[in-house]
């Protein structure tokens, strides 16, 4: 049982029931108003800063959710953080507030991938040292805040050396709600994210994979506590709408090209995917990039669906 102290209480109350290889999936959306549409109670969502900043008015939750930080975007637009540790701890703190019913929020870490390390000039040690200074920074500000630690790498050493930097700074991983694992949603298609999660998860972290498509969840489902996924907007700008719905309807003042921000084409694709975890996730370790792999096979389905 996870304790509920008092900044993780609702995460505490979505953890609460988890029984691997159960996962809690986070529906990621650019819709802050799903948050209070009726058709979402129920429904955990991952939703990010950029979506609510600056925003007069935000919607009161129905449902659980999680904020991202939108790390990837400001380090790809900008090599560096435009937001301050303050002004991101004040926007937290509405949103808490506000909104209500936040589980946790993603803090100002530092992706490690190539691309992004181009973009700072920086290495992976020092993005490393930067994400776990950054949530003590956090902690420090706002103890009353469910800031997250979140482990950054590219070789899976690398990231049992952030984890060290965590235990240095004084920062029991094995003891945390919601252990955030950054940089892997572009290297799912071989062994990589599923080494990575699951040399992690023998170290009994409560893993949240960020931004896994369907193959991934369905790899690594044993190994993980938390998910959130935006696959199925990609997915969905790909292909025609669903049926009638390039026609006003209910909920729809007008039709749309394609299913990318339509509720029923994600909960839809929600559902289906629920049901594909509920049937087994996959061995450890498999290659899910392998056309020949059952896991491949049935996430492509899933996605095609």
């Amino acid at each position: 049982m996870i304790a509920a102290t008092a900044p993780f209480a609702a995460a505490a109350a979505a953890l609460a029931p988890l029984g691997r290889p159960r996962v809690v999936f986070y529906l990621g959306t650019h819709k802050p108003s799903w948050l209070a549409d009726p058709r979402f109670r129920g429904v955990p969502l991952f939703v990010s800063r950029a979506s609510l900043a600056g925003r007069r008015t935000l919607p009161r939750a129905i449902t659980t959710w999680a904020a991202d930080s939108g790390g990837f975007s400001e380090l790809h637009l900008h090599g560096r953080w435009t937001v301050t540790p303050k002004a991101y701890v004040a926007e937290v703190r509405r949103f808490r507030d506000e909104i209500g019913r936040l589980a946790w929020a993603a803090p100002m870490d530092w992706m490690c991938e190539p691309a992004i390390r181009a973009k700072t000039g920086l290495t992976v040690e020092e993005h490393q040292r930067r994400t776990v200074a950054n949530l003590l920074e956090l902690r420090a500000l706002a103890p009353d805040l469910p800031f997250i630690p979140v482990l950054q790498g590219w070789g899976v050493a690398e990231y049992w050396r952030c984890q060290d930097l965590y235990a240095r700074a004084g920062v029991d991983l094995s003891a945390e709600p919601i252990v955030g694992v950054g940089t892997v949603c572009r290297r799912q298609g071989g062994m990589t994210a599923s080494g990575v999660l699951h040399s992690l998860a023998v170290e009994g972290l409560r893993l949240h994979a960020f931004g896994f498509k369907t193959a991934g969840l369905l790899a690594n489902a044993d190994v993980l506590a938390s998910a959130d996924s935006m696959a199925w907007s990609f997915g969905a700008r790909r292909r025609p709408p669903m049926p009638g719905h390039d026609q006003p309807g209910p909920g729809r003042r007008a039709g749309h090209k394609s299913c990318a921000n339509c509720p029923e084409y994600a909960l839809a694709w929600r559902k289906r995917l629920l049901a594909s975890l509920g049937r087994g996730a996959a061995p450890a370790l498999v290659r899910i990039a392998s056309s020949n792999s059952p896991f491949a096979r049935a996430a492509a389905a899933l996605e095609a669906a």
